[in-house]
């Protein structure tokens, strides 16, 4: 069974065109947890995808300054994690979990 910890540290998958190139070349992309080290990360792409993952960059995207309906607001940062797979390893981010 898998540890419901994995969950928390993966967010969501991030589907743009940027990462749609990534995944020719055997990388998916997620946004995860703030706090989520890439050991972490790892650890939970393994478990929840069932695949090998030879590395993990992380990178955060600062929050843009917003205006809503006259009052400016900030928008939350957000970390992303791209995730390198094994030769002959895929995740089909399309289906879900």
């Amino acid at each position: 069974m898998t540890d419901l910890r994995h969950y928390d540290v993966i967010v969501s998958p991030v589907i743009t065109e940027k990462s749609t190139m990534a995944s020719e070349v055997n990388q998916v992309v997620f946004n995860v947890a703030r706090k989520a080290s890439k050991p972490e990360i790892k650890a939970a792409v393994e478990a929840l995808f069932g695949v090998k993952v030879t590395s993990v960059n992380t990178l955060v995207r600062k929050g843009k300054v917003k205006r809503f309906r006259g009052t400016i607001g900030q928008q939350s940062d957000i970390k992303k994690a791209v995730v390198t797979l094994a030769e002959g390893h895929a995740i089909d981010i399309a289906t879900g979990l």
